[in-house]
């Protein structure tokens, strides 16, 4: 789906809910916009947890928008929303689909140490864990290899957004895909997948049985990087690649309030 550029989309609109001191940012992926994470944002924040759903820059409008962004400007967005929900939370988790789940594991490696312990307290991380819906940390489609070659030209692709098994269930997201845009994401990843190794925090992913956007190599790539004992696995056998709105939600939803439960502090 498309608009004139810079119209927001109706149902695009970033999700933000007060409740208590522990907080969940969720960021959503890659040609989405919020809409594709909003019944998880909403099923949290009816648990009592504090939510912030931001919408990534050049998300939500048009893929024109977008072909004048990059990883740079979406991780500026999420840093940006950890902070503010870091001033009001005592703890934060950090919740991804897809590219989303690359920039929650980039905030966990910049943004996830203990600050300096005072006295015989044992220092808390503010960030507490991370919960991935087939976080994408590899090239594993056609356009996205060939992307960095095609970098300089204005093209646009068809679009990835609504890969749903559930009949009825509909992503927001755009039709066509900014090359430009796109040809940004593997410097996202390989920065992400350099430092998997200083992430300490728990891991939970949701990887679908089936997925036309992101394959395996992504999978094998987080769990080779990431130290020993840190991540747990859990298939959706049968969501496709937006598996926050198809047939498995109701799993993933239950099993991440519960994955907070069992991790918050106190």
């Amino acid at each position: 789906m498309s608009a004139l550029p810079g119209a927001l989309l109706p149902g695009a609109e970033p999700f933000e809910a007060d409740g208590g001191p522990v907080g969940v940012l969720l960021c959503h992926g890659f040609t989405g916009s919020p809409q594709s994470l909003r019944p998880w944002a909403e099923y949290l924040a009816g648990a009592g947890l504090t939510v912030s759903l931001p919408r990534l820059p050049g998300h939500g409008t048009s893929w024109r928008d977008l072909a004048r962004t990059g990883w740079r400007d979406w991780y500026a967005e999420a840093e940006a929303a950890f902070a503010a929900l870091a001033g009001r939370c005592e703890q934060v988790f950090v919740f991804g689909l897809s590219m989303g789940g690359s920039l929650a594991l980039r905030l966990a490696e910049t943004r996830g140490a203990a600050p300096p312990s005072r006295g015989d307290e044992p220092a808390v991380p503010r960030l507490r864990g991370l919960v991935l819906v087939n976080p994408s940390l590899a090239p594993d489609t056609r356009l996205l290899r060939l992307a960095p070659l095609l970098r300089h030209l204005p093209l646009s692709v068809p679009g990835i957004a609504s890969d749903i098994k559930k009949p009825g269930a509909r992503e927001l997201g755009y039709d066509r895909v900014p090359v430009r845009a796109a040809a940004t994401l593997p410097a996202l990843w390989r920065l992400v997948t350099r430092d998997l190794g200083q992430v300490s925090q728990p891991v939970l992913v949701y990887r679908s049985a089936t997925d036309h956007v992101v394959g395996p190599a992504s999978l094998r790539v987080l769990v080779a990087g990431l130290p020993e004992g840190t991540v747990t696995v859990r298939e959706c056998p049968d969501s496709y690649h937006v598996a926050p709105l198809d047939n498995d939600a109701p799993a993933i939803f239950e099993g991440s309030l519960a994955f907070v439960r069992q991790h918050a502090a106190g």
